[in-house]
């Protein structure tokens, strides 16, 4: 039985939204895995040490992989995109960058491995088009929903939809 997934996709390098179709595409070709709904395409301001602001946006998936083959495999994509890590520096600039948000209602808390993704509910950029998706999904630690949590942050980082 397939797994319900919701990955978020961002980009601050390069052509923005054409790293974040070409994440989509090859989401959609990992092996037992189709992408069931996409979200718009948002730009929003950069956190941390990035200074370019991003695009991103919200995949749904239906997979077979368990939450760690999963893991496994978008951090392939992201290698393989040229998404480079610097040791020790976090929120930089990157050309690919995929987290899984939510993995059917389970909540996961290993060493490298936590779902839902544990700065969620702080971040405008992925509740704004998680919520396009999965408004009334319900996070399952906190026990409210995506649109709930979206009401109520406190990110005051600007975001808006990216025109055609």
């Amino acid at each position: 039985m397939p797994h319900r997934v919701y990955i978020a996709i961002g980009s601050n390098l390069g052509d923005r939204r054409a790293n974040c179709r070409e994440a989509r595409k090859r989401i959609g070709e990992l092996p037992d895995t189709r992408v069931v709904k996409e979200s718009s395409t948002y730009e929003s301001e950069p956190h941390g040490d990035a200074k370019t602001w991003f695009a991103n946006s919200v995949v749904e998936v239906e997979t077979e992989f368990n939450p760690s083959e999963l893991l496994k495999n978008l951090k392939k994509i992201e290698e393989t995109m040229g998404r480079k890590r610097v040791k020790g520096k976090r929120w930089g600039s990157r050309v690919i960058d995929l987290d899984i948000l939510f993995y059917d209602n389970e909540a996961i808390n290993k060493r490298n491995l936590k779902i839902p993704h544990p700065r969620l509910a702080e971040r405008r950029f992925a509740l704004v088009p998680l919520s396009e998706l999965a408004p009334q999904m319900i996070h399952p630690t906190l026990n409210v929903s995506v649109s709930e949590l979206l009401a109520t942050v406190k990110d005051d980082k600007r975001i808006h939809m990216m025109g055609a």
